[in-house]
């Protein structure tokens, strides 16, 4: 990335509103030092936290840290992205709302040494006001069943938006490996995980780190087509599918083909022991999407199963015939933060206080 006299930076973070944080940002102009723009080129910024559900209006100064950007492919030109941690006053102790600390916490206590990968399935619906993309004015369109990974004007909506985000992805050199459309009209998915061939991947950080800036380009893309995301896990009720964050998972151990089998056994038996401290942070309104049916297991169930969509862990079956590989989380939502799905998954699996 080539520097030049002044570029745009969009700082961005996670605030503090509650069950679900949203993301918030806004412009520093800055200069870089050299001709490559650097990380150390983004210096420490404040913003009002009182205005984000991050303080109080008689002390509401919160710190930005930068910790990672990449290219801003909606300015273009070395404009740039910058994600942020956000800190207290002080400049040295995390936000309590920083779940992203809490992730390098996890690593740095051992998690690393097992090489963790992450993949992430977002999926999202697309919002015409009140109603998805694809919904009449009045009632309901056809049942469920044609809409997924279909094509067509009568079964496809909002194409021209997942054009657009994908190129977007694309052009920040983001860990995009897919996007297909969904069950629900106007409701789509995309993958971050690795990028090209399987095995060009990426740490767990940098990995969620590209899911938050993936989400903040699908709602600034959005914003060009007069179209909203939402990560709802059960936007419109009824006999429809509800929206999740399926999330793929492995360690050295289960990826070792000599004990990956014992490994894989393993990690699904202290997944099931603390089933409902997952729950707990995979996600708002979870209720709502994790009722047994539609593709999910019960919320108040743990099960894991080869090739099945209904479990809570799916065993893909090239997995289970080889013996080793990975595992498919099922359970977290749509709007859940993926810091702290990889932060409980780690300190579950691996024994991490």
């Amino acid at each position: 990335m080539t520097g030049s006299s002044f570029i745009q930076a969009e700082y961005i973070w996670m605030d503090g509103t509650v069950p679900t944080q949203k993301l918030r940002s806004k412009t520093k102009i800055i200069k870089p030092k050299g001709k490559a723009v650097e990380l150390s080129d983004f210096g420490d910024w404040s913003f009002d936290g009182s205005s984000t559900n991050q303080a109080t209006g008689h002390d509401s100064d919160c710190i930005l840290k930068p910790v990672a950007f990449v290219k801003d492919p909606i300015r273009g030109d070395n404009n740039v992205l910058v994600l942020c941690e956000v800190y207290n006053p002080d400049g040295v102790t995390p936000h309590k709302t920083n779940t992203r600390a809490e992730l390098r916490r996890v690593l740095e206590s051992g998690a690393q040494k097992e090489d963790p990968w992450f993949g992430f399935e977002q999926e999202y619906t697309l919002m015409d006001g009140m109603r998805p993309l694809g919904f009449p004015e009045n009632g309901y369109p056809a049942p469920q069943g044609p809409y997924y990974c279909g094509v067509g004007a009568d079964e496809v909506f909002g194409r021209e938006v997942v054009e657009a985000h994908t190129q977007c992805l694309l052009d920040a050199e983001l860990m995009i490996y897919g996007t297909n459309a969904e069950v629900l009209p106007g409701q789509w998915e995309f993958q971050i995980g690795y990028r090209g061939e399987p095995n060009e991947k990426a740490d767990a950080l940098t990995i969620s780190d590209h899911m938050w800036f993936a989400r903040w380009l699908l709602y600034r893309v959005g914003e060009e087509f007069g179209v909203a995301a939402t990560l709802h896990p059960k936007p419109v009720r009824g006999d429809w599918n509800g929206t999740g964050m399926h999330t793929n998972f492995s360690t050295n151990s289960m990826r070792d083909p000599s004990k990956g089998k014992s490994a894989i056994e393993s990690a699904i038996k202290k997944l099931g022991e603390r089933h409902e401290e997952h729950i707990g942070v995979y996600g708002a309104d979870l209720s709502l999407r994790l009722t047994g049916l539609h593709e999910t297991c019960s919320i108040h169930e743990f099960r894991s199963g080869v090739a099945d969509r209904g479990s809570s862990i799916r065993i893909p079956r090239p997995v289970a015939n080889k013996g080793y590989g990975y595992l498919e989380d099922r359970r977290p939502g749509a709007n859940a933060d993926p810091y702290q799905v990889a932060s409980r998954l780690l300190q579950t699996i691996l024994d991490i206080k």
